[in-house]
């Protein structure tokens, strides 16, 4: 049994990943928790965990609103505090780091109408602190990989699943209230929890290292995750072309209209090739994750 050490109390991916386990890998992977806000987790032994699982970090902010008190606070958090637990875990004979980056280090949507599809060759952009914070972080952390010491970043879309903040709880609540909705042929990469906890535990129970980019099986289009909420809540709502003109306008306004238009109905994808390797983790599809994610 390989023992982990999750550095980050209370996360969404943490905690889910650690019921996900006992749940299905109790056998396998034996989790331990440690709060990261205090300093104390400086004096903690690492070196009894074969892996140390960094969830630690600060989420997007409202990027236009921050001090540089407050961009300095998320190099601090994202970029220099992963890089700090990876050279202890190192330090302290750990075999395995794995390392939670994220999409947004490619940069932001593609703007309503154009396409975004990301690859292997695809290089990272970030266009904000929050981005570029994750970037510093996710080049940091693989410096210290070598024969001895394997490091694990992942560097996952948007994720979704019961319980989690951002982007769905917003959309869901637009589905179960609007009577219409536009019908925008967009695409997107996403990951469902479930899918990410079975991914993680099997590179932790391989002991894969590198770069990987797991995400659904099936694309997500933002009209059609609304109808799938919708349809599961019983509530009836009608995707439509009729509105999409409203989208296409707001699309090319300044300031928070075009944000919110691109935000809901841009593009941003990996290229499906990226995230096939060599086991299984997929094992939720796409209305089958709504379903449980709303139920």
């Amino acid at each position: 049994m390989k023992k982990v050490l999750i550095t980050g109390a209370s996360s969404y991916i943490g905690v889910s990943f650690e019921n996900y386990v006992k749940d299905h890998y109790s056998s396998e992977l034996n989790i331990n928790t440690v709060d990261m806000i205090d300093g104390s987790w400086r004096q903690k032994d690492f070196s009894s965990y074969d892996i140390v699982f960094h969830v630690a970090g600060i989420a997007h902010a409202d990027i236009g609103k921050v001090s540089e008190e407050t961009k300095k606070k998320y190099y601090a958090v994202n970029t220099d505090l992963a890089i700090e637990t990876c050279r202890k875990a190192k330090g302290e004979g750990v075999k395995q780091f794995v390392f939670m980056s994220s999409s947004i280090i490619y940069g932001d949507s593609a703007p309503y109408g154009k396409q975004k599809r990301i690859t292997k060759e695809t290089d990272p952009t970030p266009s904000n602190f929050y981005g570029d914070s994750k970037w510093q972080a996710d080049k940091g952390v693989r410096e210290f990989a070598d024969d001895q010491f394997t490091v694990t970043v992942l560097r996952p879309p948007m994720i979704y699943g019961k319980g989690s903040k951002g982007n769905y709880p917003t959309l869901s609540k637009m589905a179960k209230k609007l009577p219409v909705f536009p019908d925008i042929q967009n695409e997107r990469s996403m990951l469902y929890i479930e899918n990410l906890c079975e991914f993680l535990s099997q590179v932790m129970i391989r002991g894969e290292g590198g770069i990987f980019w797991p995400q659904n099986a099936e694309y997500t289009r933002t009209s059609e995750m609304v109808k799938m909420i919708a349809d599961v809540n019983g509530h009836k709502i009608r995707v439509s072309k009729a509105f999409n003109w409203l989208v296409s306008l707001a699309s090319r306004l300044p300031g928070k209209p075009s944000g919110m238009a691109n935000k809901a109905f841009g593009n941003l994808s990996y290229d499906q090739s990226m995230s096939i390797f060599g086991f299984e983790y997929r094992t939720v599809g796409l209305k089958e994750s709504i379903e449980r994610t709303e139920g």
